[in-house]
């Protein structure tokens, strides 16, 4: 059985995610994986539940990794959208938001952060934390998604945009096949594919 109060402490891990999330620090970095593990630890120790209660490990590795692909398709798709439309509108996404960081091992750490940490805290704990609190799936869905989509303020309205479409997919994903390691590895690929792959393979063309 879970506690109430657990809410609470699930409330404060994000907003430190929240405060150390925004830009590339070493700092950030262990603090955030400390809140994971903390968080990893409630759910054993204190709420004495299995990992499967925030969808970790229902189903087996290699086929939630082939799920998460299956998820990727729709991620990539809505984010396309929102880019074209910005393009239609005239809107400049990333304008006003910092670089994820200065170095491509640096954007690597901070794109795993964000794809473990914030499938971690806002889709498998807030989502079947809420779910039982409440009754009320769409409660459980809507709140999470909310907050996560205004703590993507840094980039600007078309960030917060961005976050609610891929975080509205990313949630609606999860409740069909509640596989937390699919909504992570797609959550990563689509971070690491044009802030780490892309660049990597251009400098090493640069080289040729």
């Amino acid at each position: 059985m879970f506690y109430p109060a657990v809410e609470v402490i699930g409330a404060l891990a994000a907003a430190l995610i929240i405060w150390f999330g925004g830009r590339w620090t070493l700092q950030g970095t262990l603090t955030i994986g400390s809140l994971v593990a903390f968080l990893l630890w409630i759910v054993r120790a204190r709420e004495v539940l299995p990992y499967s209660s925030i969808g970790i490990g229902p189903a087996g590795l290699w086929r939630s990794l082939g799920w998460g692909l299956v998820c990727l398709v729709p991620v990539v798709a809505g984010l396309a959208a929102c880019l074209g439309l910005f393009s239609v509108l005239g809107v400049h996404y990333g304008q006003g938001s910092a670089p994820l960081s200065v170095s491509l091992w640096a954007t690597l750490l901070t794109v795993a952060r964000a794809g473990i940490a914030e499938e971690v805290f806002y889709r498998g704990y807030a989502i079947e934390r809420l779910e039982a609190l409440t009754g009320k799936r769409w409660i459980a869905a809507l709140i999470p998604l909310i907050c996560f989509a205004a703590f993507h303020y840094r980039q600007g309205w078309a960030g917060i945009l961005i976050a609610l479409v891929l975080g509205g997919i990313l949630t609606g994903f999860y409740l069909w096949k509640r596989s937390l390691v699919a909504n992570i590895f797609a959550h990563f690929l689509v971070d690491f594919v044009p802030n780490v792959l892309l660049p990597l393979l251009a400098g090493a063309q640069g080289r040729t």
